[in-house]
């Protein structure tokens, strides 16, 4: 069941995956790193499969208040995962942080939230007594 309301995630993550991929040259290009979007897409997409997947154990929860806890760890946990990511590659990279790809992965955050937030809410419509 939670599969089919995921899948536009999905399908996002195939197709923004494969134009990084098929769209490498171009990137460097405009001076942008290939594989910092890369790994930051892939990152993306599994804190958001899990956030999901907390947010909807909640939303089957006989207690609306479950609901509203499991989407505020999950909101915090992908808060933290990526606040953690982004420090471990600015400092890695030390002066070669490439921001082009830092901003896009930031675009691509919220890309992603508004896919899981939209996806929460047509499940959260089609539940009874909600």
């Amino acid at each position: 069941m939670v599969k089919r309301p995921f899948a536009p995630v999905s399908v996002l993550f195939l197709i923004i995956s494969t134009s990084f991929l098929l769209g490498r040259n171009f990137l460097e290009k405009w001076g942008v790193d290939s594989s910092v979007l890369i790994l930051g897409n892939l990152l993306l997409y599994v804190v958001t499969a899990v956030s999901f997947a907390i947010s909807y154990k909640g939303l089957n929860a006989a207690n609306p208040h479950a609901f509203v806890r499991s989407v505020y760890g999950s909101v915090m946990i992908k808060f933290f995962v990526f606040a953690i990511a982004a420090f471990i590659y600015i400092q890695s990279a030390k002066s070669a942080v490439n921001k082009s790809a830092l901003f896009t992965c930031l675009g691509l955050y919220l890309v992603y939230t508004f896919m899981e937030v939209s996806a929460l809410t047509k499940l959260l419509k089609s539940k009874k007594n909600a």
